[in-house]
């Protein structure tokens, strides 16, 4: 029976979701397997840990710029030996929990994991266990995440595997086996008919980024002629609140959504998805064949993501209101011509199943 331990931290969404991806996709391929997912963050620093993740999530939102420098400073780092040892409370913990589950895999969802590992045991140090970091973005990706030991890389695509063949990392050791979205991508089959006034023409607009202008920009996409829009907010209850308020004072024609945990089947249902270029947020979108507005990219990490959709041909990026509506205006004109040769791009990159790939190789190491 395998012990598989996944580590994650909420440090941007993208590692979370994956880890539930790889989560709920052990629990279909190896119901038998135990499998623990643990944010070792939260567990070791509690309240501490949500000031420092409220703090990060803050920078990237307000001070982007800020962010990016940070991101290029590690990006740049030859080695991260003793930059974790801070982390000793956490490390006491995780050596503990070690000994507890006894893991076979380890599954690190979160950059800093490996290299916290490889202090505990030393730079020749050797354990029961295999070692398995799996990357959430694609194209940029940082130094940080390869720079340490580790069995396996899993990462979304080749063209994010080609970053570490050029950074010296073992062909063998590189597995491309997509992003592990929910499983439940793979078991919606029937996708959107084409837009068209019998079909419409349905844009999802998810904000998880530029929020201080969602409003106005809910407020011209819904007054576009012959578009059916949905907005989501996740979490926001203050924005949702906004939105609502002003949909009814408005009397503005849209569906409003807060936290959901229905996105496989709104990405499959909606013809155009809106929001940022979060990791998770566009590989879910790939994984519905769901062409994509980038509306807002934190410099770093998200450039891969955005350039992963532009360079497909799966979408654009449009990060001001007027370009983003004469976008959204373009995708639909000429029978949807230029949303066809989209949709037709993003299905060659759509892996759906790829949580139930990285479980059954998981269970087989």
């Amino acid at each position: 029976m395998k012990r598989i331990l996944i580590l994650t931290a909420g440090f941007g969404e993208g590692h979370n979701s994956a880890a539930r991806g790889i989560r709920d996709g052990l629990a279909q391929v190896a119901p038998d397997a135990q499998v623990e997912l643990r944010d070792l963050f939260a567990d070791t620093y509690g309240i501490a840990n949500e000031w420092a993740r409220i703090a990060y999530l803050g920078l990237i939102d307000r001070a982007p710029a800020a962010w990016g420098f940070v991101y290029r400073w590690l990006d740049r780092e030859r080695s991260f030996t003793g930059n974790f040892k801070v982390f000793f409370t956490l490390k006491n913990y995780l050596s503990r929990l070690l000994a507890r589950f006894r893991p076979d895999v380890i599954v690190s969802v979160y950059p800093a994991y490996p290299h916290m590992l490889d202090e505990m045991l030393g730079p020749t140090g050797t354990s029961d266990y295999k070692r398995v970091v799996l990357i959430t973005d694609s194209i940029s990706v940082n130094g940080i995440w390869y720079r340490c030991t580790a069995d396996y890389f899993i990462v979304p695509n080749d063209v994010s595997a080609s970053v570490l063949l050029k950074a010296g990392i073992p062909a063998e050791k590189i597995k491309a086996f997509g992003f592990p979205v929910s499983p439940r991508f793979a078991e919606i089959n029937a996708l959107r008919a084409p837009p068209s006034d019998a079909n419409g023409r349905r844009v999802l607009y998810i904000v998880n980024g530029a929020k201080p202008g969602a409003p106005d920009l809910v407020r011209r996409l819904s007054a576009l002629p012959q578009i059916q829009l949905t907005v989501t907010t996740g979490k926001d209850a203050r924005l949702f609140r906004q939105l609502d308020q002003m949909r009814k004072t408005n009397a503005l024609q849209f569906d409003l959504i807060n936290w959901s945990d229905d996105l496989p089947r709104l990405l499959r249902s909606n013809h155009l998805l809106i929001s940022k270029a979060g990791g998770a947020t566009v590989q879910e979108a790939i994984a519905a064949s769901c062409p994509m507005i980038i509306n807002h990219i934190i410099p770093g990490q998200e450039e891969g993501n955005a350039r992963l959709i532009t360079g497909s041909g799966s979408g654009t990026i449009a990060t001001s209101h007027e370009r983003l509506i004469a976008e959204v205006q373009r995708a639909f004109s000429d029978d949807a011509a230029l949303w066809r040769d989209w949709s037709e791009n993003v299905a060659k990159l759509s892996r759906p199943a790829a949580a139930l790939e990285i479980a059954s190789f998981l269970t087989s190491i």
